[in-house]
């Protein structure tokens, strides 16, 4: 298997989304990972903590679509109509369109804009347009619209991500360097499948370092 690729999102950068990302809430010390339909994540030693964030009903807020999920609730609290993704197809959906009673169908390759209720930019209107982005994007879509950097340069909101099938995607939620070597550390966060409950990941096998350790 190829290594995971350290890129980064091509759009302009987004400065407060470290400090948002710092203060996600999460579930209390020790709640394990759930699945989209209740039950319980094989295994349960990879995580250091649940992100207290909905997953949905459905298999679909898998690894990309967890990444697309962080970034898009920072880009809702900070303006609803900054929010958009491509499909794998290359189609580009913007929330606002949507809210505004412009859908879409997919039919094969193609996308066709269909009309649909027009809806006020409320959270909940924001969760199924996400469902949607969830069906029809992943971890090639995501890749595309990602530039690489230098690893050197990792910042919260990078991305590791191997595009296609079977691909991974995992996000920077935080990045703290060593005071004296310049050692940099990196807290990690995914979901998977089938979809299941965003996590902050343990450091294994290296458990004397890790966002598990006090």
């Amino acid at each position: 298997m190829l290594p995971l690729r350290h890129w980064r999102l091509a759009s302009h950068r987004l400065p407060a989304v470290g400090v948002w990302l710092r203060y996600l809430p999460l579930l209390p010390t020790g709640t394990p990972v759930h699945l989209y339909n209740g039950r319980l994540k094989d295994p349960q030693n990879i995580h250091a903590a649940v992100i207290n964030i909905d997953v949905g009903t459905r298999d679909l807020q898998q690894c990309a679509d967890a990444v697309i999920r962080l970034r898009a609730e920072y880009q809702f609290t900070q303006n609803p109509n900054q929010v958009q993704f491509h499909l794998t197809s290359g189609h580009d959906i913007w929330f606002s369109d949507w809210y505004s009673g412009k859908g879409f169908q997919v039919q094969g390759e193609d996308v066709f804009s269909t009309a649909k209720a027009v809806e006020l930019p409320t959270h909940t209107v924001f969760r199924r347009y996400l469902d949607q982005i969830f069906d029809y994007a992943g971890t090639l879509s995501l890749s595309r619209e990602l530039r690489a950097v230098p690893l050197a340069q990792v910042q919260p909101d990078d991305v590791f991500i191997r595009g296609g099938s079977l691909g991974h995607a995992v996000l920077v939620l935080d990045v703290a360097e060593h005071s004296v070597t310049g050692q940099k550390y990196m807290l990690l966060s995914q979901s998977y499948m089938p979809a299941q409950q965003v996590h902050v990941l343990l450091n294994h096998p290296r458990t004397g370092l890790g966002a598990g350790m006090p």
